[in-house]
This record gives structure tokens, C-alpha cells and sequence, in this order.
């Protein structure tokens, strides 16, 4: 999350929260009746619907979680997991990888503690390679290997004339924020081996890089106004190639905005979907989106665009519960229903993950039942 709950998060969550247009996002109860032997709750409808296991990550109790934020799976079925981590624990690892199975294989990434938060992968020939972003006092983005080697690490892109001097420097303390700072959430990965870069709390822009991880150009403005206008954003936190189509289209996760906004590939804007909450970030199979909403729910949607359901919804208590109370006592969170879901994505076998922003952090697993 961003720099201030108390403040700027909070706001946007009882406002957009309040203000989200539920009828244009109707969907079918979350519940479901479908044949398991286990206990686990079911959530979904139809041919999509999914086995609930909220402890599915077994964290070695040398380690604690401090908010997670972003979950990925690599090419072999190992699941990704970063936390924003505390800046006071420089050694504590930032990433964690997991089996499908939920059990510990390796840790990583110390040097994102304490502002941990975007993560993906990509195979790139023969190779995999794992992508994350930090922002707080670790404003920058990086390139490693699954084992946690540093191929790149980057800061502020100073050719693209939105930064405050010393942007592309390791900050000595964390910066101020604003939009001219450089706070980095997400990734997006195009066809020609290049990437989008989301700058969702500082520039409020879309970075475009090629496959060496060199700036090339930006799009995007900050949204004005009681009505924000088509191509501008408040809080892009999210971004996400969507190739369902007859060309592949840049999705953006406008999350203060609550909406969900597609670009070409260079920027273009093609069509605005409103009617979400607070959506933090995008991922796809085949027809399917997968729409996380911090505002206690998943959302899937098929290939029109339409909702098939709102997955473990929590909304109405979410909704209800403006000083973030619930997000910190985990007796009030309930089996089978979300609190505040940062990140989600599939894995091949269609199963889904979800990384929910909470303070001792919570990873779970949806496992594809019909």
C-alpha cells in the first residue's frame, strides 16, 4: 500500500468504497454447494468455482510477514511471494518461494525490506527471471534470478522529465511523496521482450522499457476533477497485457478511480470498464481476468468483459470498516471471504493465488474444483 493508511489510503477507501457502482458489476453468490471431501469453503459459480484454503503458505516461524503484497508463479509451478517487510529487519528476506503445495523452498531479496511490493516472472529463452519493484525508502525496480541474483537493479527514469532531483539515487530516508517522486508497483510484460513499468503512487504514469530494462517512454496524467477523464489516473497500481483480443491491449488497474482502463501498446486509449472498487491489479487466462479488489473481494470476468463472480466477497463489512479494524485482527476475519486482496494470478492448472494486504500477511490458495 502507500505511504500513509491513516490519510490518503484510508480516504480513497471509504470514498471509492461507498461510491463503487455495484449494479454494473452484479454477479452471482460467491457460494457454492459444490461436491469436495474437505471442509474448506467453496467460492464461485458454475464451471468456475474454487476450494478456499487460507493457510495454505507455511511460512518457517523463523520468519514473519508484514503485509504481503504480491504473488507470482514461475514456469515450474513454484509460487512467488513478496511483503513490504520491516525496514528495522535489513536481513529478514523480502521474497518468498513456495511449492504448489504451500511448503517453503527458499527465501531472497533483503535489500526490498521495508518497501517490498511489486512481483512477477518471465521465461526469457531458457532462462526464468523474477521482476519486483519496492517503494517507501527502497524506491526501484529490479531484474533477478529465481535464486535471488541481481541482474539490474534501477531507479528513477531522470530521461523522462517527471522526477524530483535525486529520484534515481538510493534515498538516504524515505523521500516525500508526491508526483514527482518515484514509487514503482508493477509490471507488465510486452511481445517484443520489453516491459511497462506502473508508477501508481508517485509519477501516476505508465513506464515503457525494452529488453535490457532501458527507458524508452511514458503515458499518463494525473486524473482532475470530480469525473476523471479517459487516459488519466489516480493510483495506477496495477498493469497487465491483455491478449484475449484481436490485438494485445495494456489494462490498467486505476484503483483510486475504480475503474479499469486499455491502452494500445503505445499508449492509445481504447475503452474504460468502471464499477469496481478499489482494483489493484489485473492478471489473465485464456478468456478470463482476474480483477483483485482491496475492497474484500476477487472479481472474475470472461471475455466480454462481464462478471462471472465476485470471489470470496467481504465488500459490505470491508466497506463498513473505514479505520482498517478488521485488516489488523485476524479473530474478525471470516472463512471463505477476503479482506483486502492486493494481488491475485493463475496458475496453469487454472488454481488461483491470492496475496491480501494485511498486517501479518496472508496468502490463499483457490483450487480449481469444477
Amino acid at each position: 500500500m502507500s505511504q500513509s493508511d491513516s490519510s490518503l489510503n484510508r480516504r480513497a477507501f471509504t470514498k471509492q468504497a461507498a461510491a463503487g457502482s455495484l449494479a454494473a458489476l452484479a454477479a452471482p453468490a460467491i457460494l457454492s454447494a459444490a461436491k469436495t471431501d474437505s471442509k474448506r469453503p467453496i467460492v464461485g459459480v458454475g464451471e468456475h468455482q474454487y476450494e478456499v484454503d487460507h493457510q495454505w503458505a507455511k511460512l518457517p516461524e523463523k520468519f514473519t510477514w508484514q503485509t504481503t503484497h504480491n504473488v507470482a508463479v514461475g514456469s515450474d509451478g513454484s509460487v512467488y511471494v513478496i511483503h513490504e517487510g520491516r525496514a528495522n529487519q535489513p536481513e529478514h528476506p523480502a521474497i518468498f518461494v513456495f511449492d504448489p503445495q504451500g511448503n517453503y523452498i527458499r527465501s531472497f531479496g533483503s535489500q526490498f525490506q521495508g518497501g517490498g511490493h511489486g512481483l512477477d516472472l518471465r521465461k526469457e529463452g531458457n532462462d526464468e527471471f523474477v521482476y519486483a519493484t519496492a517503494y517507501h525508502a527502497k524506491r526501484s525496480f529490479a531484474k533477478l534470478t529465481p535464486e535471488g541474483e541481481t541482474v539490474w537493479h534501477k531507479f528513477a527514469p531522470m530521461e523522462s522529465k517527471r522526477y524530483a532531483e535525486g529520484e534515481d539515487k538510493p534515498p538516504v530516508k524515505d523521500n516525500p511523496w508526491g508526483r514527482d517522486r518515484f514509487l514503482p508497483t508493477n509490471f507488465a510484460f510486452l511481445p517484443d521482450g520489453g516491459f511497462y513499468l506502473a508508477d501508481g503512487y508517485g509519477g501516476y504514469c505508465m513506464h515503457r522499457y525494452d529488453a535490457d530494462g532501458n527507458w524508452k517512454s511514458s503515458f499518463g496524467k494525473v486524473s482532475d476533477g470530480a469525473k476523471p477523464a479517459d487516459g488519466t489516473f489516480n493510483t495506477p497500481h496495477g498493469v497487465w497485457i491483455d491478449a484475449r483480443g484481436a490485438e494485445p491491449l495494456v489494462v490498467v488497474a486505476d484503483r483510486a478511480n475504480a475503474r479499469l482502463q486499455w491502452f494500445t501498446l503505445d499508449g492509445e486509449h481504447r475503452r474504460t470498464q468502471d464499477g469496481f472498487l478499489l482494483p489493484a491489479n489485473v492478471d489473465s487466462q485464456g478468456e478470463l481476468l482476474l480483477v483483485p479488489d482491496l475492497v474484500g473481494r476477487v472479481t472474475l470476468l470472461d471475455g466480454k468483459n462481464e462478471v462471472i463472480a465476485h470471489l470470496g466477497d467481504d465488500s459490505e463489512r470491508m466497506k463498513a470498516d473505514a479505520k482498517h479494524a478488521i485488516r489488523g485482527d485476524e479473530s474478525q476475519w471470516l472463512d471463505g471471504k477476503f479482506v483486502h486482496p492486493h494481488d491475485a494470478c493463475f496458475d496453469a492448472d487454472g488454481n488461483i493465488y491470492v496475496a491480501e494486504w494485511v498486517g501479518s500477511g496472508r496468502v490463499s490458495k483457490l483450487t480449481k474444483v469444477s
